[in-house]
């Protein structure tokens, strides 16, 4: 019996720690790949101008992904972000053309945004209801809310703030880049550095174990949620500066893409594993992904197709290996 506990108590073998490095540093390779590949087989891939053009292709989806990301390290999910963005885009035009005195529009908008998601929050860790449901209902009373107010009109009084950081520059780099850095850098600072970020890894590993630990996981999860909202709706207001407008439709496809580039990235939908730095890689694989296509004799009706292939292989690399939690 001694000699059978001793063996189960055994180190993991190499074979196992290799592949457990490997899954870790998947998506990294995975990048590389997709660069070099890039970088070959395109004359304008890998030039100073498209670097800049990738970073600002991914800046609205990294604003959004910084919230996602909370949300999955709690093992919840969030469907109402693209949703979320949208409205807060319109609530600040609306109050806006309305000639509220700035910034109030912006704030207005925010504090909408911060309100859903307590809804979200509320009705998902004190309500029971699984998380994919309350937020699957509240994109609809987001777009509802956004139909509501333009009547289906598109808006052109932007908050003058939402103009230049989404379409201003500061010594040749544009605010987006800019905004979307500063909220990737707060996000991990949280994460890493705080109490709170703890107990939002504690909270998605084993959130029995962390309640027992004195940690108060209904209000982690309405707090993760609300930071969700908070960084849609900023990537909302930032939005409609890049567009120009605002209008009901505005950002609802980015979705999948600000979901699929988080877990792309390696953080697991399971809760406990991943982080900003993952978000980051998976930002970087979908935005070199999306160019490159684009830069290389690739059939149009093809492109959507080979990213949702890629994606799919990501999730179930993530649900079969990373997601798995050791009994």
């Amino acid at each position: 019996m001694a000699q059978k506990s001793a063996e189960t108590t055994k180190p993991p073998s190499k074979l196992r720690a290799f592949l457990a490095k490997s899954r870790e540093y998947a998506p990294v390779w995975t990048l590389l790949v997709l660069f070099l590949f890039f970088s070959v087989y395109s004359d304008s891939f890998l030039t100073l101008e498209n670097m800049g053009n990738i970073l600002n292709q991914v800046s609205l989806l990294a604003i959004m992904g910084t919230g996602i990301t909370f949300v999955l390290l709690t093992a919840q999910i969030d469907l109402s972000v693209s949703y979320m963005a949208t409205f807060t885009g319109v609530v600040a035009a609306y109050y806006t053309a309305a000639h509220m005195a700035q910034p109030w529009p912006i704030l207005v908008a925010l504090l909408a945004a911060a309100f859903l998601g307590v809804i979200n929050g509320v009705g998902t860790a004190w309500l029971g209801i699984p998380s994919f449901m309350v937020t699957l209902a509240m994109s609809l009373i987001a777009s509802g809310l956004s139909l509501w107010l333009t009547h289906g009109r598109i808006i052109f009084d932007l908050p003058p703030l939402a103009n230049i950081l989404g379409s201003g520059r500061i010594f040749g780099i544009k605010w987006l880049v800019i905004v979307a850095a500063l909220t990737l850098l707060v996000g991990h600072l949280i994460l890493r550095y705080t109490r709170f970020g703890r107990y939002v890894y504690m909270t998605g590993a084993n959130p029995k174990a962390a309640e027992l630990a004195g940690v108060n996981t209904k209000g982690i999860v309405t707090a993760v949620m609300v930071i969700a909202a908070v960084t849609a709706g900023l990537a909302g207001v930032v939005g409609i500066g890049r567009l120009g407008s605002a209008t009901p439709t505005a950002f609802d496809g980015m979705l999948i893409d600000a979901i699929g580039a988080v877990v792309l990235g390696g953080t697991s939908l399971f809760g406990g594993i991943g982080g900003i730095p993952q978000t980051v890689i998976g930002l970087l694989i979908l935005g070199v992904l999306r160019n490159g296509l684009d830069q290389i004799s690739v059939d149009i009706y093809m492109k959507t197709l080979i990213t949702g292939i890629i994606l799919l292989v990501a999730l179930v690399f993530n649900i079969v290996f990373a997601g798995k939690k050791e009994g």
